[in-house]
């Protein structure tokens, strides 16, 4: 007889030394809570973590959920057996035969590992032994280097554990493990990805949403918070807050020169987050910025625009192309959302033909034009929350 469990892997965190143990159990705690189930179990074992789920959960639906936690580098669906010979090479020839019904595969590999210096043989005789009773059972033909099947065999803690397929994780370090950050997320494909970076590099994020509301509708904000439930599943998102910022525009675009109306724009954005990072006591922002790719981000723009705010503003996004981006949206889930069309405020009140290269006494002088610190107690005056499930 054989269980099944998630068998998971991490490997940054393999490398804290002295600390390890503060991170693995930061793992431990994530995964549970985004499993959600008093009834699973997550306990560490030599270097791994089992999920273990009672009977009619779907192991490979779970498998998927816990593959989006950060600080997860891999997962597994595992068949447990015992540590008999006979009972492994069943089990793995069983596994073997699955596989070529459903993928049709050619050729195969064993790669096994033990854990426990008391089995009997090691990884080496192992990996030769099973790859054998596959040849002879199955008449699949080894190829080391490029298999179309990998099966992995691992003995550790009394048990043996077999799979086949291998789910890529979220990589990374667990959410809690580096504090909060206020990340400007608007419903592109930009801001999204930068957030859940930051996640992945076990920040916990608060989102701030920017509306054209009321000049314009409140789509930007239900699709804004469908990109929040998407991002909820890696339990690093705590809140998304939504600024109806139309308003606000309308004054900042009859008052400065229009070239310079995006970057003033800009500007208030991240006076208001700054504001809300004191209130929330995040310690930095995220910006969804790719240095050049639209005109507000030139690089003298990014000066100009960032000048004044104290907090570190991170920016994931600053050297990578569009490619990049896109193929990050897609992997995680919200590129679709966000190739929705929804106008926000970024198509409120737009110059023909904004400015590419501010000189910092210009912006200055176009902000001098205005009472900021009103600003920003309006867009908190215009400002509404919803919270989303995080363990931090």
């Amino acid at each position: 007889m054989y269980s099944r469990v998630c068998f998971i892997s991490y490997h940054e965190l393999g490398l804290k030394g002295k600390n390890r143990s503060v991170f693995v159990q930061r793992l431990v705690e994530n995964v549970r809570f985004v499993v959600d189930d008093d009834r699973t179990k997550v306990r560490k074992i030599s270097g791994r973590l089992i999920c273990e789920a009672p009977e009619g959960v779907d192991i490979p639906a779970l498998a998927q959920r816990i593959a989006q936690v950060p600080g997860v580098a891999s997962v597994s669906v595992a068949d447990v057996v015992g540590r008999s010979f006979d009972e492994i090479t069943a089990r793995v020839v069983a596994v073997a035969r699955t596989a070529i019904q459903a993928t049709n595969a050619q050729t195969f590999r064993i790669t096994a590992k033990r854990s426990n210096t008391d089995f009997a043989l090691t990884s080496r005789e192992l990996n030769e032994r099973l790859g054998s009773a596959v040849v002879l059972q199955t008449g699949l033909k080894v190829n080391l280097t490029q298999p179309d099947l990998e099966i992995r065999v691992t003995v550790v803690g009394g048990k043996t554990y077999i799979s086949a397929e291998k789910i890529a994780g979220a990589g990374g370090l667990p959410v809690g493990s580096s504090g909060r950050l206020i990340s400007l997320l608007s419903t592109g494909i930009d801001s999204p990805v930068a957030t859940w970076r930051m996640m992945r590099r076990g920040a916990v994020c608060i989102g701030l949403h920017f509306s054209g509301a009321p000049v314009l509708t409140d789509a930007s904000i239900r699709l804004v918070h469908e990109i929040g439930e998407v991002l909820e599943h890696t339990g690093g998102l705590a809140t998304i807050y939504a600024v109806a910022f139309g308003d606000i525009q309308r004054e900042i675009a009859s008052t400065v020169y229009p070239g310079l109306c995006v970057l003033v724009y800009r500007r208030v954005m991240l006076k208001v987050a700054a504001a809300l990072a004191m209130r929330e006591r995040a310690a930095a922002l995220v910006t969804g910025e790719s240095l050049g790719q639209v005109a507000s981000q030139t690089l003298e723009n990014i000066v100009a625009t960032s000048h004044g705010i104290e907090l570190p503003i991170f920016r994931p996004l600053i050297g990578d192309d569009k490619h990049d981006i896109v193929s990050d949206a897609q992997r995680i889930g919200t590129f679709d959302l966000s190739s929705r069309a929804a106008e926000d405020c970024c198509t409120l009140f737009m110059p023909r033909q904004p400015e590419t290269r501010v000189t910092l006494e210009r912006m200055e002088e176009a902000c001098a034009m205005l009472d900021i610190d009103l600003l920003v107690e309006q867009a908190f005056d215009a400002m509404t929350e919803r919270t989303y499930r995080c363990n931090r």
